[in-house]
């Protein structure tokens, strides 16, 4: 990776807190043009790459992960539906100016509730120059009260939904972090994956530091800690120089917020303004949506945003590459109410449904979705079809995480109870039913059978992305490739696996086509195996998968763990240290 901008060679613009929104109009070409003022890597020399110096000591203090108020609640699984489909890690928000700043905290991440629901923190920068956090297992809700609220006072703060699996440990693992070093404190939120996480934990454990959690974020507090860099900004910097993988992080300190995003700009980050002059920070536009903030831009790849009592200043990180954003941000993950990327999420979600209307038609009389994410998709298909959309699956938003099943076992019982079929849509109808996507078959098998047991006289599964094959190194919780059902099949075998009386998926290239200028700057690795950035060692897929005592088998275990790029001898590249013997797991 390339080596990061010096202060005197780095591309920097001054921003008063109250001008005017840069984009209020949006568009991809102008968020991803090659004249971007911002991150130019033709403005942003490089110099050469700093060695990675690390001290002999334990430069972190402390990390704050928890109030002592939330302990861990065991949570078990009453079905594996859950696990079906691809989930996005964490969303990130960061506010600074506004002295309602937690608040707003905390009804931002709310509007993230759907990038991860098992934990939520929030950390605030008091008046009088201390980090607090508050965080906890859990929805928003269920974290943060009025008391909580009241406990953080200040006018900046960042915060973090979470989502990964469950366990007894996973606690300590709900960020923010917060760690004091030798010039102060800073705290942090992450969203992504670290691909060189176990190789850069290594290197800082044989050299004396000591880590209190098991997430890839805590590897980026200690490279700020031994970091010599002056001022604060450029710790970050040199610290993420060392990066390799997906990260859009926010920093907070005493008087700063920092927003930053990996060069490849693979997870999303986008910047606003609220009307008192307050900037916000967020994973989507439309947690800027809830607290009235007006969208003005990305953050661009590579790009470090450092806002204070001057201004907002900007920053190219390093040199970056052809940006390859996720596109599952507008398959599954984002709401179809947000700017992703430059684009509107709804627009691409219709315009898939309208071309697997176009190529793979079928005679029916209804088309329905899997909802919620399936619905706009499904929108798309039957406009395109002129078939009427209707509501033929109804989604219950109360089911919890686990349910009391009688002893009389309920065939398909966690489909049912989220999905509940419609039989007076259904009943003698041919219908084509849209998805989002099809990872490992089984909930899409329980659908088929839902559906045809509802009265359907023919069901013609349609979904709006192609086939998964590899999994996903950049913060996204994917199977292993041995679980996904179309790299073991191909259509016709799973469409007589779920059971369908036809399955076709969205063509890639068909994708690429509509994607048109713009189909270069994303990452389609799960769909192609093409990764943008070689893992080095084993990379999680998912969370904490180990550390945070999933109920298994040390088999199940080490399936968390993807093998990275190999060396000649055939061991995984640039690290030679398994972690799992050391850990202990729950069985």
């Amino acid at each position: 990776m390339a080596a990061a901008a010096s202060f005197s060679s780095a591309t920097a613009t001054r921003i008063s807190p109250t001008s005017k929104p840069l984009n209020k109009s949006p568009s991809s070409s102008s968020l991803f043009s090659s004249k971007n003022p911002s991150c130019n890597p033709t403005q942003s020399p490089s110099t050469p790459k700093i060695p990675l110096k690390i001290s002999s000591k334990n430069p972190i203090s402390d990390v704050i992960s928890a109030s002592g108020s939330y302990p861990d609640r065991q949570v078990s699984s009453f079905d594996d539906d859950e696990d079906e489909k691809p989930r996005e890690e964490c969303g990130v928000v960061g506010i600074y100016g506004d002295p309602e700043a937690s608040r707003l905290c905390y009804l931002a991440l709310h509007a993230l509730q759907h990038r991860g629901q098992e934990g939520a923190g929030i950390v605030v920068a008091t008046p009088d120059g201390i980090l607090k956090s508050v965080t906890g297992v859990g929805l928003v809700s269920e974290v943060f009260n009025e008391s909580k609220l009241d406990q953080l006072p200040g006018d900046n703060a960042i915060g973090h939904v979470r989502y990964s699996t469950a366990g007894q440990s996973m606690l300590k693992n709900v960020q923010p972090f917060v760690a004091g070093y030798r010039f102060g404190r800073v705290g942090v939120a992450h969203n992504g994956n670290v691909v060189n996480y176990q190789t850069l934990r290594h290197e800082l454990e044989e050299n004396g530091s000591i880590f209190g959690t098991t997430s890839d974020t805590e590897v980026v507090l200690h490279l700020i800690a031994i970091s010599k860099q002056r001022p604060f900004f450029l710790r970050i910097v040199e610290a993420c120089e060392k990066l390799k993988g997906a990260y859009s992080m926010v920093f907070i300190t005493e008087d700063k917020l920092v927003a930053v995003r990996d060069p490849y700009g693979f997870r999303p980050l986008v910047m606003g303004r609220r009307s008192n002059g307050a900037v916000v920070f967020a994973s989507e536009t439309c947690a800027l949506d809830l607290i009235e903030a007006t969208y003005e831009r990305e953050v661009y790849p590579g790009e470090v945003l450092v806002v204070d009592k001057d201004g907002v200043q900007s920053l190219c990180l390093m040199p970056h590459p052809e940006p390859k954003s996720c596109i599952f941000e507008h398959i599954y993950f984002s709401l179809p109410n947000s700017i992703v990327f430059g684009m509107s999420v709804y627009e691409s979600r219709r315009k898939f449904g309208e071309i697997l209307a176009t190529e793979a038609p079928v005679d029916c009389d209804v088309v329905i979705a899997v909802p919620d994410s399936g619905v706009v998709a499904a929108l798309g298909y039957a406009a395109k079809a002129g078939v009427p959309f209707q509501q033929g699956l109804i989604r219950s938003h109360y089911v919890g995480r686990t349910f009391i099943e009688p002893s009389q076992r309920i065939r398909d019982f966690g489909v049912k109870l989220k999905l509940s079929p419609v039989r007076a849509v259904l009943e003698g109808k041919r219908v084509v039913v849209v998805d989002d996507s099809i990872v490992r078959g089984t909930t899409s098998s329980k659908i088929v059978r839902l559906l045809k047991e509802a009265g359907a006289k023919e069901v013609h599964m349609r979904i709006a992305s192609p086939p998964i094959i590899a999994s996903c190194y950049y913060g996204v919780d994917t199977p292993s490739p041995e679980e996904l059902i179309s790299n073991k099949m191909n259509v016709e075998e799973i469409r007589q696996f779920i059971g369908s009386d036809s399955l076709a998926f969205l063509g890639f290239d068909s994708l690429k086509k509509m994607l048109s200028g713009d189909s270069n700057k994303f990452c389609y690795a799960c769909f192609t195996g093409d990764y943008p950035v070689l893992p080095s060692g084993k990379v999680k897929t998912v969370g904490d998968f180990v550390d945070d005592a999933l109920i298994g088998s040390a088999e199940s275990v080490d399936a968390g763990w993807l093998h990275g790029s190999k060396d000649e001898n055939g061991k995984d590249a640039d690290v030679d240290v398994d972690y799992e013997q050391d850990r202990k797991v729950v069985v």
